[in-house]
């Protein structure tokens, strides 16, 4: 069992940068892969981006391609994600999540954090 602890949300404006940090307890961290996802106000939850269960290999949502990036370290049991040029669209509430393979669909992951606000003023 995984339980995950996300933080590093805020308020900022758009062009700003903001990393987000998802910190994992129990032992399959590094066994897992992890996925990033948001929902913004009466939205589905979408995917933002997922790696693999030793960072070689990501995904990305095509509207955050290019400007988010998506990273992990085992020894410290903790997924990131740097989000740069923010914009207002990408308000939302980011949660991350874990299961066993890289997937956009959220039903593929079986643990998911509490979730941190991000809000971007234009």
């Amino acid at each position: 069992q995984v339980q995950l602890v996300e933080s590093g949300g805020g308020l900022v404006q758009a062009g700003d940068s903001l990393t987000l940090s998802c910190a994992a307890s129990g032992r399959t961290f590094s066994s897992s892969a992890m996925g990033w996802f948001r929902q913004a106000p009466g939205k589905e939850r979408e995917f933002v981006a997922a790696i693999n269960r030793s960072g070689g290999s990501t995904l990305f949502a095509d509207s955050v391609k290019g400007r988010f990036a998506i990273s992990r370290d085992n020894a410290k049991n903790t997924v990131y994600l740097q989000m740069n040029s923010l914009k207002p669209d990408d308000t939302a509430v980011y949660y991350c999540a874990a299961g066993i393979l890289t997937n956009t669909n959220p039903r593929a992951y079986a643990y998911w954090g509490q979730g941190t606000q991000v809000t971007v003023s234009s």
